[in-house]
């Protein structure tokens, strides 16, 4: 598969760069040489666990926030699924609250707890159109479980907001396909998807030389994109 340089002429979205200088800054993306989930060696590496104190939570749920509110997605109440999705959905339903769109907010825990109110999940019922929140989709798996939570429950798995769409090949039984996780998420599963950032917006960032990165950086970035990248709506 040949992908063009994203960076080649494409429209820039001040939020998703703004986002891509946050996230260097804090250490969450980082470059050089990392192995990902489906065995790949990956240029670059996002780590959502480094939002690690309260500014850095408070300015990445700010984020995710605007990004959801400007995406026009309808929902009517926020899931965090075990285990980043907790703090996560937690941050960005007290920024809804802020922004005055209080909504409930629920989250499950791995292990289902044999005591006091028991099962596996903890605040508001799941009930109406839910919002799933996460930090990344490498192959789905969390996304499929919530789904399937949100549904026993009830409820309806309306949507996906992420943030970061790495836009590169999921993995099924080993074998890399020709479509994302995200793909597959919206066009198999009927799920809305928004992020607040993408590979594309990334590739912007390293082309335009942005701090904390090299020209070596961007090349090996793009070599990675032209080898396992996926085209917008390529499902």
């Amino acid at each position: 598969m040949s992908i063009q340089d994203p960076a080649q002429g494409a429209k820039a979205d001040p939020l998703a760069l703004e986002f891509v200088a946050f996230a260097v800054e804090c250490g969450v993306l980082r470059f050089g040489e990392f192995k990902t989930k489906a065995g790949r060696m990956s240029p670059y590496f996002f780590n959502a666990g480094l939002f690690d104190d309260g500014a850095r939570l408070m300015r990445l749920a700010e984020f995710y926030a605007q990004r959801l509110l400007s995406s026009g997605i309808e929902f009517d109440m926020v899931f965090g699924p075990a285990y980043k999705g907790i703090p996560l959905g937690a941050a960005l339903a007290v920024e809804l609250a802020r922004r005055g769109r209080n909504v409930p907010f629920a989250y499950n825990r791995k292990e289902a707890k044999d005591h006091g109110e028991g099962g596996t999940l903890v605040g508001a019922p799941l009930k109406g159109r839910v919002l799933i929140v996460d930090d990344v989709m490498s192959a789905g798996t969390a996304a499929r479980e919530s789904i399937a939570i949100i549904r026993a429950a009830g409820a309806v798995p309306h949507a996906v907001c992420i943030a970061l769409d790495r836009q590169e090949m999921a993995t099924e039984n080993g074998q890399d396909v020709p479509y994302s996780a995200v793909q597959y998420v919206q066009h198999k599963l009927g799920l809305q998807v928004c992020s607040i950032a993408k590979l594309t917006d990334l590739m912007q960032y390293l082309a335009a030389g942005g701090s904390g990165s090299s020209p070596e950086d961007h090349q090996r970035v793009l070599a990675y994109r032209q080898r396992y990248g996926v085209e917008e709506g390529s499902l």
